[in-house]
């Protein structure tokens, strides 16, 4: 059916408005008088089930609404108006799932764990999704209102320990096979199943290849008893419908990978999404949000660069330059993404990648979000992070060096994206140059890596995130450390997308309430870690004190970081409670809870003393 959208909207000068329906957007004409129109031909119900317009300036969205419009029946004329936040003092510009956020004002605190940390007497030497279930219960004791999860995805390959890299996943829709819980499938508690849980849940730490092996046996063995009956059932059959843009693809691509059924690993999927939905609903019934991780890279080994080989750039590989984490560099081993080919669909596999996410979280940790801005992009032939350069960049030519008087040598690489440009190196040998060249290379130095791609990368940033950020009602949190360009903050600002502040980085300035602060996280020291010697639990009460009075809304802590209070409840061992070492590229992830969560809840005394530090912070 054809149908004329009409909205009433004052624009500025260079700015348009903009239909979008099914992920398409609409130019519209104006029409005088602050009106703007479009006919658009073929409209169905399901487009007027959720469509919204844009206000557009340079190709960019510049503002978004604050809420979709929905209509059930199909008219040949629609007079719209356009919807602003209803909310006053609320700093938003679009409307979130979890209401609390958008209150003027909130705050609000939580805990961070990777689910194969968690330890409970029902698990299988690995965290499930059902122990979010106690976690979720002492969360609500101590007044927390969030709990941040590492990336849940499927990163199996071989079921060797490179596979316990949350942040390499197979699949960016798929969860990982090893959080489900056996004995929801049927496997009979017998005296074998006894001995061998008993087994792996008493190590101290996670055995990944031995958890996978017994684990994804019984899983199989579920399979061949149920699985027939559970692809007949409708409830399956209405979860493959809903996923079938990736689903297929996934179970194809695991099928080939192990010679089984593609049935196999849809089935999987099937139940370790009911297992994990059931967990997120108890957490709203509790006022319990959750945070998920979105990993910055897909590996070169994955299902979608698999079928979409279009996607990735897979010459290259995604890492970081020196920092904080890393004097060295890191090089993370997953191809650069094809920007320029995603833009074509306006990014919908972005999109549909949020909207899989959403379905589990209600705020999301954008993982090195500077990478939506430029990515340091290291060549194949080369492992480490030093001999990467910045993509998309504005090199020098050889010309402009030269009669800059200065050398190519140990001072600038050739930039592969660019033939016959170079970039200066990340860490130079300049020791042999003149005083007066040091001098200009050094202002060539800083200005290429802290301002000379200020508006080239801030609008490489504007292209990308509003589309993604308008596609879910996901609240946005960027990690934002290391080498950070000048135009991040600005852009993070306008989209009002949560910045991190972190303890014993070096960030300038003072915290401002749209951000998220913490005491330490997956990749850093813990708490207790970053004193010269094991901190008494006043020392780290205080230091939790701090963050919690912090402008910050949020206020999130490692579980580790919250028992440091205790001396009786935290870890004996200090120096056994980091969960990620980023300069070692094969790092085990092996961090377990020494302690059950049935434990922790039972520990009244403990419970009541964070709710007291929450509450009297005002959060």
């Amino acid at each position: 059916m054809q149908v004329t959208f009409n909205i009433h909207y004052n624009t500025r000068w260079g700015e348009s408005l903009c239909l979008t329906a099914d992920d398409v957007k609409y130019r519209m004409d104006w029409a005088g008088d602050g009106m703007w129109t479009v006919t658009v031909k073929g409209c169905t119900k399901a487009m007027l089930a959720d469509y919204s317009y844009l206000v557009m300036a340079d190709g960019l969205i510049r503002r978004t609404e604050w809420v979709h419009h929905h209509r059930t029946e199909l008219e040949s004329v629609i007079n719209d108006t356009w919807i602003d936040c209803p909310v006053e003092g609320c700093p938003f510009p679009r409307k979130h799932s979890a209401e609390v956020f958008d209150a003027p004002g909130f705050k609000g605190a939580g805990t961070a764990v990777p689910i194969f940390s968690l330890r409970t007497a029902g698990d299988f030497g690995i965290g499930e999704f059902r122990d979010l279930h106690p976690l979720v219960d002492w969360a609500a004791a101590t007044g927390q209102c969030l709990i941040q999860l590492l990336p849940v995805n499927d990163t199996t390959r071989r079921g060797e320990w490179a596979d316990s890299y949350p942040y390499s996943p197979i699949s960016t829709f798929a969860l990982h096979p090893l959080y489900i819980h056996l004995q929801d499938l049927g496997i009979k508690e017998d005296a074998a199943f006894k001995r061998e849980q008993k087994a792996l849940n008493a190590l101290p730490e996670l055995d990944y290849p031995r958890v996978f092996k017994a684990k994804m046996a019984y899983i199989r063995k579920a399979y061949e008893a149920r699985g027939a009956k559970d692809l007949a059932s409708a409830d399956y059959k209405k979860f493959y419908k809903a996923n079938a843009h990736w689903l297929g693809e996934y179970a194809e691509f695991c099928a080939r990978r192990d010679g089984l059924e593609t049935e196999y690993y849809a089935w999987m999927q099937y139940h370790l999404d009911k297992q994990f939905s059931e967990e997120v609903a108890y957490a709203h019934s509790k006022g319990i949000y959750l945070k998920g991780d979105l990993p910055i890279g897909v590996s070169a080994d994955s299902a979608e660069a698999y079928w979409h080989p279009e996607l990735f750039n897979l010459d290259s590989s995604t890492g970081a330059p020196p920092d904080f984490f890393s004097t060295e560099g890191q090089n993370w081993g997953f191809p650069t993404y094809n920007w320029e080919e995603m833009a074509k669909d306006d990014y919908a596999w972005w999109k549909e990648r949020l909207r899989k996410m959403s379905q589990y979280f209600d705020a999301f940790r954008i993982d090195h979000i500077l990478g939506f801005f430029r990515i340091w992009e290291i060549p194949k032939e080369f492992t480490g992070g030093l001999l990467g350069h910045f993509n998309p960049a504005l090199p020098y030519s050889e010309k402009e060096i030269l009669d800059m008087g200065l050398p190519l040598e140990g001072l600038f690489h050739p930039d592969p994206r660019h033939p016959g440009m170079y970039q200066p190196l990340i860490k130079p040998d300049n020791s042999k140059l003149e005083w007066w060249q040091q001098e200009k290379y050094g202002a060539l130095y800083n200005d290429f890596f802290y301002h000379r791609h200020d508006d080239f990368w801030r609008v490489n940033a504007e292209r990308k995130l509003p589309e993604l950020l308008g596609a879910t009602g996901m609240l946005a949190c960027g990690e934002d450390l290391g080498m950070v360009p000048d135009c991040v903050p600005g852009v993070m600002d306008h989209e009002k997308i949560l910045s991190l502040k972190m303890r014993g980085m070096e960030q300038e300035g003072p915290w401002k309430y749209l951000s998220v602060c913490a005491t330490s996280s997956h990749d850093m020291e813990t708490l207790r870690m970053q004193f010269t010697e094991d901190p008494d639990s006043m020392a780290c009460r205080d230091a939790l004190v701090e963050f919690l009075y912090s402008p910050s809304m949020l206020a999130i802590f490692p579980l580790q970081d919250w028992l440091s209070i205790d001396e009786k409840l935290r870890r004996p061992e200090r120096n056994e409670e980091r969960i990620n070492q980023p300069a070692d590229p094969h790092h085990h992830w092996r961090f377990r809870l020494h302690l059950c969560l049935e434990d922790l809840a039972g520990e009244t005394a403990f419970t009541y003393s964070v709710r007291d530090l929450i509450k009297a912070s005002g959060r």
